[in-house]
């Protein structure tokens, strides 16, 4: 099941390439969409990410949209209430980042990620790659496939992002793990609920089904 408050918006787990490798399904997400999109990118602290800000600029420009920056990189800034007014009062919300660990550990319990919950009662949240992995709950763990504690966003679905990178032996370890449904998401497919209902965009692979 998705989070109850999350009855009227939208939620979209992209299976990888935020800001490159989406823009036909974003565009529809964001037809009439009112205000900015904010960019949320904690999963990426440890890499690099102002290549990746960078990018969701130049994909603003091609989608015609306003960015805002929403700089939480640590469980420090994500407790900060007006980095949160940012996640809150955005038209969407876009969670990017490849380190879904860093994610759950920095958001969980804090303000920023009590907007990211009130933003699905009627807003939109991407998440992507990682970010994607780490708002559910079981999440898989990219270090070895194994499941582990998501957010909890989502629950009852688990999603292999990026599974066009996994080999077949893992991807079959993982599956043999799982005691929930689990769905792959190769870059250019999505998993999305609205209003409380299961579809993929795109090549995505789904082992059981959805808890509707």
């Amino acid at each position: 099941m998705i989070h109850s408050r999350a009855m009227l918006g939208q939620l979209v787990l992209q299976g990888g390439g935020p800001f490159i490798s989406n823009d036909e399904l974003d565009t529809r997400l964001l037809q009439g969409v009112n205000g900015y999109v904010a960019v949320l990118p904690t999963a990426e602290a440890f890499e690099n990410p102002a290549a990746l800000v960078a990018t969701s600029v130049l994909w603003a420009q091609r989608m015609g949209v306003e960015t805002k920056l929403c700089a939480v990189y640590t469980r420090a800034d994500a407790r900060e209430n007006h980095l949160a007014k940012i996640v809150r009062e955005a038209g969407a919300v876009y969670v990017v980042g490849d380190s879904p660990i860093h994610l759950r550990t920095t958001l969980q319990g804090t303000v920023v990620y009590e907007a990211l919950e009130q933003q699905l009662e009627n807003g939109i949240v991407v998440a992507v790659a990682g970010s994607a992995a780490a708002l559910c709950d079981p999440m898989v763990d990219p270090r070895g496939g194994a499941f582990t504690l998501g957010l909890g966003l989502v629950e009852g679905i688990a999603v292999i992002t990026e599974s066009e990178t996994w080999s077949h032996d893992r991807l079959q370890r993982s599956l043999q793990l799982a005691n929930t449904t689990v769905v792959q998401l190769p870059t250019g497919s999505a998993l999305l609920c609205v209003q409380g209902k299961w579809n993929v965009d795109g090549p995505a692979i789904i082992h059981g089904s959805f808890p509707n």
